[in-house]
């Protein structure tokens, strides 16, 4: 099926707006707090969506800059991205939430204007358009997740959780490669039921290994804001098991994960 990247967009769009939403409500000292995602704080978590997406839109207009740029980050260690966080500390809060509303606003006007197979530089393996604005809505709503449980704020699940789950589901090899282990050689089926009522395949229908759920849950999994004894997701079959403890649908070094008994 074609990407509709006005669609993708629109949906990054509206995942943003609900995050803008949410930073508005809070107070000064709320942007200090620490979230689950230690030792970031609020504002942390929101400077670092804002230098990615300002480093995204790079990638896309000024391919010899990003480069240079990329190699300065990659110096700093493979997980640089901290490091960044690190020097943006001093920024106030409603400074960092200005940031990111533009430099969002920026993202969203380029990667509109893309087609959605365009191969763009990336830390690594380049990426599609595409990918890299599945990527951003992953990204947002994750740490929109780390500020929400910070100031214990609930939030309403969304049919965009499908893009979240379709990043997961595509990087079960990844996960495990990332922990040193070998990508499995076995197919997961993976069948969620989404927000709107629908549920999402992914997978041969007869594969012995399943996942089976929520997809606010997988997704919360996935991407390593929920353990997964906190859920009811339900796996069948070695590589499926292995595969939930683990789950990363993020790039970089393996992350912490959460522990079983707390968000």
């Amino acid at each position: 099926m074609a990407v509709d990247m006005a669609q993708l967009t629109d949906d990054l769009a509206a995942e943003s707006g609900d995050l803008f939403r949410l930073l508005s409500r809070l107070e000064v000292d709320d942007w200090d707090r620490p979230t689950p995602a230690a030792p970031w704080t609020i504002r942390d978590q929101v400077t670092h969506l804002a230098f990615f997406d300002d480093i995204s839109t790079l990638a896309a207009t000024d391919v010899a800059r990003f480069e240079r740029e990329a190699t300065e980050l990659t110096a700093l260690g493979e997980d640089f991205a901290a490091v960044v966080a690190q020097r943006r500390q001093d920024r106030a809060g409603p400074v960092a939430a200005a940031w990111l509303q533009r430099s969002r606003s920026e993202y969203l006007q380029v990667f509109r204007g893309l087609s959605p197979s365009q191969t763009l530089p990336w830390f690594g393996p380049p990426m599609s358009a595409a990918s890299s604005v599945t990527a951003r809505l992953m990204e947002t709503w994750a740490h929109g997740q780390d500020i929400a449980d910070t100031v214990q704020v609930g939030r309403t699940p969304t049919s965009r959780l499908r893009h979240v789950a379709h990043l997961g589901v595509r990087t079960l090899a990844w996960s495990f490669t990332v922990q040193g282990r070998p990508a499995p050689d076995r197919a997961v089926r993976v069948e969620l039921a989404g927000p709107d009522g629908e549920t999402w395949r992914w997978g041969p229908e007869d594969a012995e290994d399943r996942v089976l759920g929520s997809a606010e849950e997988f997704c919360l999994v996935a991407t390593q804001r929920r353990h997964r004894g906190q859920t009811g997701l339900q796996a069948t079959g070695p590589v499926a098991t292995a595969w939930l403890d683990i789950a990363q649908a993020y790039a970089g070094p393996p992350g912490p994960g959460r522990p079983p008994g707390g968000r």
